[in-house]
């Protein structure tokens, strides 16, 4: 059984991010669309001193997302991937035209993803990002 795992990366203070992750499904297949009812995020400002302590950032909580927008069918291998040769099948350019997700510098943030399969248990996939 593959572990829970948590993706690391940094972001910009008031910047966009690119999150990208190769995700298998219960069946220990890579997922596609037709495999996916529906995605959501939020994005939580995390607390340092309180590892249960997380607050949604406003305008970026329970999100729903098109799952074609997000989910790919193939691996997509280009330069924005440099983890493996095998590539990526989920892919979202965080919107923050509206409302910052990354407004403190200095502080650390989650992403989290929960993908609704059209069969089984929701696939949840976070990244922890630090703020510059």
């Amino acid at each position: 059984m593959p572990e829970a795992t948590d993706i690391h990366g940094t972001v910009f203070k008031n910047g966009s991010a690119t999150l990208l992750a190769r995700i298998v499904g219960a069946g220990g297949t890579n997922i596609t669309q037709a495999d996916i009812g529906s995605v959501a995020y939020t994005v939580f400002l995390l607390d340092d001193q309180d590892p249960d302590a997380r607050t949604a950032i406003t305008g970026h909580a329970n999100v729903a997302l098109n799952v074609a927008a997000v989910v790919l069918n193939a691996l997509g291998t280009d330069p924005l991937w440099t983890v493996d040769a095998v590539g990526y099948n989920f892919r979202h350019v965080l919107d923050v035209s509206a409302h910052a997700a990354f407004a403190v510098a200095g502080r650390r943030y989650l992403v989290e993803y929960r993908l609704t399969p059209v069969v089984g248990q929701v696939i949840v996939v976070r990244f922890r990002l630090n703020a510059i």
